[in-house]
């Protein structure tokens, strides 16, 4: 369980506990990448000279200014993080998610809601017309520098990914999510908004790249070590976005209820878990 009342001393440790939990997971041996993936690291994709940045794949981010000058006043501290690593082509739908569930419309970046809150987000989208599943790299060895730089500054993050019913170990033709991570009290807000929401939601087990229980995992690079995974099949993303227009430049303006709903649904798990967790 991740404590209710974060002070000052607590963040320090936490901070410094971090690199420790790296090391531990490189000590007993770090998930190795998958069979498929072509690249070992962000790192490695990018220094390819065979691709383009902006041609074959796109990173977007956003941080929101903290600006702390008045001795009588406190700004708000931004608390979660949301990242998608396999966006655009690569798992189709996590772009969108990943704005929405910031809070931003993916067709034109409004603040949706438009009073918030918002919260910081990061992604790597594969812009190919095919082929994407190149670009993967799995999220123990996503080592983009921006993206650790805001895991780490945050409290709280939440990956989102795309898996097929076979990856998920669900029947075909299944409409799920699968929450992982290492932060308990985070995943059980939601499943439990997930099922007010009729969601179907299911505690993933297994292995890592369902799982994401490893502290190497982007989701779990935050400030306390922990963080969700949550894993959307196929079928569930698909049935987000109207039919025929499920394609990465048709998707963002071309969303369901069912996409709504989810993001509604993420985004009233995270407001409870930052309502946990003031800072003194």
């Amino acid at each position: 369980m991740i404590p209710n009342v974060i002070n000052r001393r607590t963040l320090i440790a936490a901070l410094a506990a971090a690199p420790a939990l790296s090391t531990l997971g490189a000590a007993v041996g770090s998930t190795p990448a998958s069979a498929a993936d072509q690249y070992p690291s962000n790192t490695a994709l990018y220094a390819d000279p065979g691709l383009v940045e902006g041609v074959d794949y796109g990173r977007r981010y956003r941080r929101h200014l903290i600006d702390d000058q008045s001795p009588q006043g406190r700004p708000a501290f931004i608390r979660t993080t949301v990242v998608a690593p396999h966006g655009g082509g690569i798992e189709g739908g996590t772009s969108e998610l990943c704005l929405a569930v910031a809070g931003y419309h993916p067709a034109d970046l409004a603040p949706t809601p438009a009073a918030g809150p918002v919260h910081d987000f990061w992604m790597f989208e594969g812009l190919r017309p095919s082929n994407n599943s190149a670009l993967h790299v799995t999220s123990t060895h996503c080592d983009d520098t921006v993206v650790r730089a805001m895991c780490s500054g945050s409290l709280n993050v939440l990956s989102l990914h795309g898996c097929t019913t076979g990856q998920a170990g669900l029947e075909a033709g299944a409409r799920a999510v699968l929450v992982g991570g290492l932060n308990s009290t985070f995943r059980q807000y939601l499943m439990e908004e997930f099922g007010a929401a009729g969601i179907r939601a299911v505690t993933a087990s297994g292995e890592e790249g369902i799982a994401g229980i490893s502290p190497e995992n982007i989701c779990n690079r935050s400030m306390l070590g922990a963080g969700v995974q949550l894993e959307l099949t196929t079928e569930l993303r698909v049935a987000m976005f109207a039919p025929g227009k499920n394609t990465r430049a048709d998707r963002a303006a071309n969303t369901l209820p069912l996409f709504w709903s989810f993001a509604t649904a993420v985004r009233t798990a995270i407001q409870r878990l930052e309502a946990t967790q003031p800072i003194l």
